[in-house]
Parts: structure tokens; C-alpha cells; sequence
């Protein structure tokens, strides 16, 4: 079965922006004048922008439903099947790779007791939760958590490891105790880039979200909806 469904071109809402951007340097944005006529060049923009690139109509294909079978009281009813549908392998890899590092980091923290560590590595395992999840959702962001997948995580499990073998030996050494605390200075900065790296996933979706705003913004202005504190924002 085909349905049609309608796509909407992304690439006005990043022209605002560049216009916004670019017009930053030539406009004074926080007075009233710079920004109307800022306002009305985005609104412009916009609209010429959207006639070039217009909304595309594309068929979805979806599977045709099966036809009801009539019951027949005579034979015996067959047990019924789960229907599974089918799985992204990409998204099972990325499904697998979260449950095998969470696991880890569950593991760990079971392990070693001090008390901080184990705070900030179910920091970073809630964190890692919420990177995997938001990738899972938008696959096409997955090339931004390349270095991630395949350095930072690892690493950061690799380290962990490390200490707890060396808190297992149960003795004070100088490279024991050494070693242990470089690890444990490093883990502040690692909290602090799992913070950053799942931060960064939603760079594009804020940029659309400003985009918007800021055409609502034009057209209000432009209808004369809008009242006087919205120039001054």
C-alpha cells in the first residue's frame, strides 16, 4: 500500500539563520530600527527561499494488510504468531554497544567504593543512556558520536577497569596510589564531556528552533501582532 506523505525542505529555516548571523555584523539587532529591518530581510528571505525550494511529496511504501480468514469451527485454531518487525542493523549495533557499555559501568560501580567515582559514573552512565537513545531516534546524527563510540567511551571503560584491578591489589604504593588518583582527577573531565557530547546532538535542532522563532517573530511584526518587548528580545 502507497501513501503519500509531504516533506518539508529544512534549507529556508537555515537561510534565517545565516541571515541573522551574517546580519549581526551590519545591523545594530538591539535597537528597534536594526532589528525591523532585519526582521523584514529574514521575512524576505523566507519566503523567496520557499518557493525555490518547495515542499516535496513522497510515496511511502507500507506493507498491504492481510485479508481476515473466515473462522471455521471444525479445525483446530492455530496459535498465534508474534509479528516481529524488522530491526535497523544499525540500530541493533547501536542498541547492542549501549546495553554492553552501561552493563560495564554497572559492573564497575558495584566494585569500587569510593564514593565520588561511583557518583560520577552513574553520571556518565546516565548520560551515555541519553547519547545512545537520541541517536537510536535520529540515525542520521550518528556520524557525530564517531570519537565517541570508538575513543572516548571505550577509553573511559578501559580507565575504569584499570582502577578497579589496581583498588583490588589492597596494598598503598606509590604507582598504585599514583596511578590511582590520576584516574580519578581525569574522570571530572570525562563527566564533563559526556555533558558536552550529548549537549551538541541538539545543536542542529536548536538552530532549527531559533530559525523559527525568529520568522514568527518577522511575521507578527510584519501583521502587527507583535508587541513592543518582542524587538527588545
Amino acid at each position: 500500500m502507497k501513501k503519500l506523505k509531504k516533506q518539508r525542505s529544512v534549507v529556508p529555516v537555515y537561510l534565517i539563520a545565516v541571515v541573522w548571523f551574517i546580519g549581526g555584523f551590519f545591523f545594530r539587532v538591539h535597537r528597534p530600527l536594526g532589528f525591523a529591518v532585519l526582521v523584514a530581510i529574514s521575512a524576505a528571505v523566507f519566503l523567496i527561499a520557499r518557493q525555490i525550494w518547495r515542499d516535496r511529496t513522497i510515496v511511502v511504501t507500507k506493507p498491504d494488510p492481510e485479508p481476515e480468514q473466515k473462522a471455521q469451527p471444525k479445525a483446530e485454531p492455530e496459535p498465534a504468531r508474534a509479528k516481529t518487525e524488522p530491526v535497523d542493523p544499525e540500530i541493533a549495533a547501536l542498541r547492542q554497544d549501549r546495553d554492553r557499555a552501561v552493563g560495564e559501568m554497572r559492573r564497575l560501580n558495584d566494585s569500587i567504593e569510593d564514593p565520588t567515582l561511583s557518583r560520577q559514573i552513574d553520571h556518565i552512565e546516565a548520560t551515555t543512556g541519553k547519547i545512545f537513545a537520541y541517536v537510536m531516534a535520529h540515525p542520521d546524527q550518528k556520524n557525530q558520536i564517531r570519537r565517541f563510540l570508538n575513543y572516548y567511551l571505550p577509553t573511559t571503560l578501559k580507565l575504569l577497569n584499570a582502577y578497579d584491578r589496581l583498588d583490588e591489589a589492597g596494598i598503598s604504593g606509590v604507582n598504585i596510589d599514583g596511578a590511582k588518583g590520576r584516574i580519578s582527577e581525569v574522570m571530572a573531565a570525562i563527566v564533563s564531556a559526556f555533558d558536552r557530547q550529548l549537549d551538541a546532538l541538539y545543536q542542529g535542532e536548536v538552530m532549527d528552533i531559533n530559525a523559527e522563532i525568529k520568522v514568527l517573530q518577522s511575521l507578527l511584526t510584519g501583521d502587527g501582532l507583535a508587541d513592543d518587548q518582542m524587538g527588545s528580545h
